[in-house]
């Protein structure tokens, strides 16, 4: 018997395979499958707090927009609070409830109180662990690359001083320099690192002159960039790595693996390939280990990380001029 069992962030799963945050987990349906395929864990659909901020003021315009249509009208409805948060706490408590794998929640904000408020309302509802999804796009050119790594070490270290369950950071792949970014994080606290987050990116119709949403599904070339830090990184970083973008088959993942990931997080070839790609995937991982003869994940995990290849450029190579000077090709 073939022994898939490892850890996130000290959380039990029986396999690597994590779904990761998307409209998927909004559904009960969707969930019990991902559940039914034999999925080691799920990220719940993020919870924005611009979103929340949005809703709030759409909701407020709607009870105020008839508020002085006659002279003695000063509001046509009691005053009500919006609790934009609420529905996603509950339904993050129901999910918990009625799904049996570990359960992650996702959060993004933007003020330091409500990324500490939010985490600790998040924790009540009992998932086993918080995602911090860090992103930035900077348009002020006085803000520096310094500060804005300095503002995502600050969060970090305030919500793990507010909550007790183990949190994760979410990473873009734009940072300076990513070893420096990680071993700040890990410092700060950081249970574990995914890398890498997907950008949405912007699209103009260049007939209609507008501008269009952009949306492409991840394919396997897109998993390398995150191979590359994945192998350098695992040997030095003592929390977890989950490799993110890109695993779209089982040579993905195994990949991932191999240079040293706890876990993979798969999103796009759920929807490409449907919720039962889940099965496949652990498929393809068993099928390998046993033509392997591997037992355990950790009889290959980080075969092929940096620490452990014959050459020592592998993953540093970054320029063609540096594939030419290769000691091979000399």
């Amino acid at each position: 018997m073939l022994n898939l069992e490892t850890t996130y962030m000290g959380i039990p799963m029986k396999n690597p395979i994590v779904a990761g945050a998307s409209a998927l987990s909004s559904d009960m349906k969707n969930l019990k499958r991902l559940e039914f395929s034999g999925v080691g864990a799920i990220v719940v659909k993020s919870l924005f707090e611009e979103e929340i901020e949005l809703t709030r003021f759409k909701f407020e315009e709607e009870m105020e927009k008839f508020d002085h249509i006659h002279a003695e009208m000063t509001s046509i409805y009691p005053h009500i609070d919006y609790k934009g948060t609420q529905e996603h706490l509950y339904w993050l408590k129901k999910v918990k409830n009625k799904v049996h794998v570990p359960i992650i929640a996702s959060l993004n904000a933007h003020n330091l109180d409500t990324w500490v408020e939010y985490a600790q309302a998040i924790e009540k509802t009992g998932v086993d662990g918080l995602e911090l999804n860090f992103y930035e796009l900077p348009q002020n050119s006085d803000i520096t690359a310094e500060a804005i790594e300095r503002k995502n070490v600050e969060v970090l270290k305030s919500v793990k001083a507010a909550v007790n369950i183990p949190v994760s950071v979410k990473l873009s792949p734009y940072y300076t320099n990513m070893a420096s970014v990680v071993k700040d994080l890990e410092n700060a606290g950081a249970d574990a690192v995914i890398l890498f987050n997907r950008l949405f990116q912007p699209e103009i119709d260049i007939n209609e002159e507008e501008e269009n949403i952009s949306f492409d599904f991840s394919q396997s070339s897109d998993s390398l960039l995150a191979l590359r830090w994945t192998a350098l990184l695992s040997p030095v970083y003592k929390g977890d790595i989950i490799s993110s973008k890109g695993i779209i088959q089982g040579e993905d993942m195994i990949k991932m693996l191999l240079a040293g990931a706890q876990g993979v997080q798969v999103v796009s070839t759920l929807y490409k390939n449907g919720l039962q790609q889940i099965e496949v995937l652990l498929k393809d991982l068993e099928e390998w280990m046993k033509g392997k003869g591997y037992q355990r994940l950790e009889d290959f995990r980080g075969k092929m990380a940096k620490d452990h290849m014959k050459d020592p450029w592998a993953y540093e190579r970054s320029q063609y001029i540096k594939m030419l000077l290769s000691k091979e090709n000399l």
